[in-house]
């Protein structure tokens, strides 16, 4: 059950970057983060209060509250480094992040087999392969690198701190509902200081009407990456984290199928070689 809730992971936060991605062509990325996680935060907030899931509060809340922190700090890195390029560079160095959860599991006394060492060596390397690094043409600059470094640490720290914010299945909701919350504060203030800085928060053209027809595709982003974070801290608590964090990382693999399949965008050979070797470590992981 662990493999398939990380799996499940690795789908959702695929097709939630893919989403993102797309979003911010028309939307600024600010915007687009803020709006997806306030639609999450109201759907949590529902089933919050359908479930009863109030009554689990407790200290290990802080955890999410962390995690809330984070994330937004994490993903505006992201977009930073992105924006100073190349993404073929930025793109899966960013996916290294998958090595924090993996050294809290090591930390707290998991041992993997040897063939899940060898799978979790295989997969770490065809998820980064997946991204289509660049290995030759414009320089890289020391500020991206910088900024990319950041946000893998703070993608990792999320996976390492939401799966120890919640004991039952009612606690998980409420630590994502906590979390949710604290990302739209912390996102919240960014955007706010972002426009005090001259920036815009809506598209130049269409403005908030093109905000407003995008809102389900925000939805969409909001509650897939909710999902996502809940379906890795299943995985974490029902099998070993190194072995769950490495397979809830491939979604940069279905990030480019989806890229493939809806956008019509050529797999490079690089890519296709780092989606086949995900896979295979994903085999090698599930057969230790």
């Amino acid at each position: 059950m662990s493999a398939l809730f990380a799996l499940a992971t690795s789908l959702l936060w695929g097709l939630a970057d893919f989403g993102g991605g797309l979003l911010t062509r028309r939307i600024p990325a600010l915007t687009v983060v803020v709006v997806s996680q306030c639609l999450a935060v109201v759907v949590l907030g529902a089933v919050v209060l359908a479930t009863g899931a109030w009554t689990a509060w407790g200290p290990q809340l802080w955890f999410a509250v962390a995690a809330g922190a984070v994330g937004p700090v994490a993903m505006l890195s992201f977009y930073r480094a992105l924006a100073l390029g190349p993404m073929g560079v930025i793109s899966p160095l960013g996916s290294i992040g998958v090595l924090v959860p993996i050294g809290v599991g090591l930390l707290l006394g998991e041992r993997p087999g040897l063939l899940q060492y060898g799978g979790i060596a295989v997969a770490v390397v065809g998820v980064l392969l997946a991204g289509g690094p660049e290995l030759r043409g414009a320089p890289v600059q020391r500020q991206a690198i910088l900024l990319t470094l950041v946000a893998a640490f703070g993608f990792g720290a999320v996976m390492a701190l939401i799966a120890e914010a919640s004991t039952t299945l009612t606690g998980l909701f409420l630590a994502l509902f906590v979390q949710r919350v604290t990302n739209v504060v912390a996102g919240g203030a960014a955007l706010w200081l972002s426009v005090r800085r001259g920036a815009r928060a809506l598209p130049q053209d269409g403005g908030l009407r093109v905000v407003w027809a995008a809102l389900p595709a925000l939805a969409f982003v909001g509650l897939a990456d909710v999902a996502a974070n809940g379906t890795y801290a299943l995985a974490a608590r029902t099998g070993p984290v190194t072995v769950a964090a490495v397979l809830a990382s491939l979604y940069p693999v279905v990030t480019a199928l989806a890229a493939r399949g809806v956008l019509k965008e050529k797999l490079r050979t690089v890519q296709a070689a780092g989606a086949g070797l995900a896979l295979l470590g994903t085999v090698l992981l599930a057969g230790g």
